[in-house]
């Protein structure tokens, strides 16, 4: 994500403000909770500055910003400083002098002459970029925006809505801002000539309003959910190719995931969108009333991606990259039950939804979402609620009390739920395998057995920093590796690596993702520039060098796990669609065949999704 919709963080500049003209704030909420702030200074000079923080799940940016704009909207000067959410340098800047555009960044720099109206995006800024383009957009007459370094932007209403606070009264539009990122950007800007941000809402995940106004904040979100709903309806009727009746696949050779074999050539024939027969190839087929002639291509059951926190526009990319079942491992419960039932509707385009129930424990470094709990009782009415809704998992989170772990594991398996999650802060990974882990998300999570002491606290940034500074020297012949890969398959612990997520522990500025290298020409522009930038603080060559090793060393050790016949899953945590394919080139870097990668992909996760 670019255009300072990234939610990154800034340290406050030396300069002292002028006298503010205009100040707004706003309020950051995780469910309703106050996590953070963004106030914004409009200074009578022209200057504006505006100071951003959150903190959420143990993390989360700190930014401050400066700008002045030009007669058209647009930045004239702009600077932002701080870290970012894994605790990255940010420090960009842009201007316009003598007739010529420039920008640098700690991932890019770059000029272009500066002929008519356009807008710098920012990769690393706050969410009063929104009110800039906002406010740019309104004023162009086309309703379109040049975007420097390249792109376009456009805006249209959705819906109106008024927002009260006593008698004071605010009159706010519901705008889908595109050219951007892979989906709309929404937002709730103010019904003014010169419109700026009112609220910024994900729903179900949370909400940054001006302060004051956050009695507004659910019946906005309503609103906006309708909004969406709607838009993606229009979306799945648009694309969606019902197949009634009767359809051949002609001349294809089928993978056979539980053996991970290739087929002869085949006619696959499918009812209603089930398989009714595979015959072989040049069978008579009538009665048929699709044909799709393979020419000899191979034919994959829909993939698995084990680990997603899905939102209501992550199905297209799911579904063109072949993933038709999804695992949702945290979300809101209220959010993810619409989505559920807007896909089993066919109104939404998604793939197919397997819901675990996430439980996270009450703390400072809590990650808002599911339930989050305090005492036992707590937990067990958490369990209660997901089997009650054919949930067949729970997930545990970073916070969640070690000493509840065992006796939670215990009641979730009595009704028949299986346990994973991340491993709870001052606990290691083999403690809570023997007190009833069926899973384990995260390479992580698994390596953090050999480093943690009791004091170490994993709530915070340290459960990636420690794996990145600890992995490149890690024996993986050890006895203590040995005897936990042993305990991982004796309980058929089963592991969700997410390897190519983990990518991020390695990547430096300026440098293209490795994650996404094979594809990232075909990616929106403001992305490509995105995935050049480094999300963890890696401040020398030495230390990038050190980083590197224990990439590549957690990557051997999930070979090492299929090797001994410890189960895995594929799941990504990432962006929807690209990453499980990544995932899956991981697994063969590994040592696994590509069959078996597919595999993994398809018959395990059919196994394990319950």
């Amino acid at each position: 994500m670019a255009f300072g919709w990234n939610l990154v963080l800034c340290f406050a500049a030396a300069a002292s403000p002028a006298p503010p003209a205009d100040t707004v704030r706003y309020v950051v909420l995780f469910q309703d909770r106050v996590s953070g702030h963004q106030t914004v200074v409009r200074r009578g000079d022209g200057l504006t500055r505006v100071d951003f923080a959150y903190k959420d799940n143990g993390r989360g940016p700190e930014l401050t910003e400066e700008f002045t704009l030009g007669p058209d909207g647009t930045f004239r000067t702009y600077r932002v400083k701080g870290t970012s959410t894994y605790g990255a340098p940010v420090d960009e800047s842009f201007e316009i002098a003598a007739r010529r555009a420039r920008w640098k960044s700690t991932s890019d720099s770059g000029s272009r002459a500066a002929a008519g109206t356009a807008l710098y995006a920012p990769l690393n800024g706050t969410l009063e970029a929104i009110s800039v383009s906002v406010a740019a957009l309104a004023a162009r007459p086309g309703g379109k925006l040049a975007l420097l370094p390249s792109g376009t932007l456009t805006m249209r209403r959705l819906a109106e809505a008024v927002a009260t606070r006593g008698r004071a009264k605010h009159q706010v539009r519901l705008v889908a801002i595109t050219g951007l990122g892979y989906a709309p950007t929404f937002a709730w800007v103010t019904a003014e000539r010169r419109p700026r941000l009112f609220a910024f809402i994900v729903p179900g995940t949370y909400r940054i309003i001006r302060d004051g106004w956050q009695s507004n904040g659910a019946a906005l979100e309503a609103r906006q959910q309708r909004a969406e709903h709607e838009a993606l309806r229009g979306m799945e009727r648009r694309l969606a190719h019902p197949l009634g009746g009767a359809t051949v696949v002609r001349n294809t050779r089928v993978f056979d995931s539980e053996r991970a074999t290739l087929g002869p050539p085949s006619d696959v024939y499918l009812y209603r969108g089930r398989i009714s027969a595979i015959l072989p190839a040049g069978s008579r087929a009538p009665g048929v009333e699709q044909i799709f002639e393979a020419g000899g291509r191979v034919l994959l059951p829909g993939l698995f991606d084990m680990h997603t926190h899905i939102g209501p526009w992550d199905g297209g990319l799911h579904l063109a990259a072949g993933v038709l079942t999804v695992r949702d491992l945290g979300n809101d419960n209220a959010t993810l039950q619409r989505l559920m039932s807007g896909e089993e509707a066919g109104e939404l385009p998604l793939p197919r939804i397997v819901p675990v129930g996430y439980i996270e424990g009450e703390s400072p470094m809590s990650s808002r979402g599911g339930f989050v709990i305090k005492d036992l009782k707590g937990a067990r009415e958490a369990v209660d609620w997901y089997a009650a809704h054919d949930y067949r998992q729970i997930k545990i989170y970073n916070s969640f009390p070690k000493n509840l772990v065992s006796q939670t594991a215990a009641y979730a398996h009595s009704r028949d739920l299986r346990v994973g999650g991340h491993i709870p802060a001052f606990m290691r990974a083999e403690e809570a395998v023997e007190q009833g882990y069926d899973e384990i998300q995260h390479v992580n999570q698994v390596l953090l057995n050999f480093y943690v002491t009791p004091e170490t606290d994993t709530r915070t940034l340290a459960r990636f920093y420690l794996p990145a500074e600890k992995t490149a020297d890690l024996d993986l012949d050890a006895p203590p590796v040995r005897e936990f890969i042993a305990l991982l398959l004796k309980r058929r612990t089963v592991i969700d690596p997410t390897l190519a997520t983990f990518n991020f522990v390695r990547h430096r500025d300026g440098v293209v993702s490795q994650q996404f290298a094979a594809v990232a020409d075909h990616l929106p522009p403001d992305v490509q520039r995105g995935l050049q930038v480094a999300q963890m603080n890696i401040p020398d060559d030495t230390t990038a060098a050190r980083y590197e090793r224990s990439y590549a060393k957690m990557i051997d050790f999930i070979g090492r796990l299929y090797r001994a016949g410890v189960p895995l899953v594929a799941g990504t945590d990432d962006v929807a669609g690209f990453t499980l394919q990544r995932e899956l080139e991981l697994y063969v870097q590994a040592g696994l065949t590509p069959a078996q990668a597919l595999q993994i992909a398809t018959w395990n996760g059919a196994q394990y999704s319950g």
